[in-house]
């Protein structure tokens, strides 16, 4: 059998159904953005400010992690299921830039003895968040593990 051209880049293009992944959009009608896409088994959760900013880097990251911990657990995850983690800081109103402190409410919900999986970081420095007075900005990326075997 003799395959043209088009037709052996198309066999090796198509995928079978089962590695074709579902998207879902997390999304209310009232928000711009999704809170949250499922490709598959990989959640990327969109960014999140604290729910107050009162507070210095510190207690606003535990604030966001706090609300990322309640996400994960909404969708069936938990914060051992991070892979990936980026922190957006910016510095006070006194011009410090704080990573001690963020990274002190992180090590609170990472590396612990009850979760010590440690996510793929990045941190930058940032000019200003889109809300005054915010400090931090996170988002995360988690993957639904693997049924546990028996």
């Amino acid at each position: 059998m003799k395959l043209t051209v088009p037709l052996l880049l198309a066999s090796l293009v198509a995928l079978p159904a089962a590695a074709q992944l579902k998207v879902q959009h997390l999304q209310s009608a009232d928000s711009g953005i999704a809170s949250a896409v499922w490709a598959g088994d990989t959640l990327y959760v969109s960014g999140k400010l604290a729910k107050s900013f009162d507070g210095d880097t510190r207690a606003q990251t535990a604030d966001v992690l706090k609300q990322f911990e309640a996400t994960l657990r909404e969708q069936g995850l938990g914060m051992g299921d991070v892979v990936q983690m980026r922190v957006y800081l910016v510095a006070d109103a006194a011009g410090k830039l704080d990573f001690a402190g963020m990274n002190e409410a992180y090590k609170d919900y990472f590396g612990t003895a009850a979760q010590p999986n440690k996510p793929a970081r990045a941190t930058v420095q940032v000019a200003a968040l889109v809300v005054p007075k915010a400090l931090v900005e996170i988002e995360v990326v988690a993957v639904r593990g693997l049924p546990a075997k028996k």
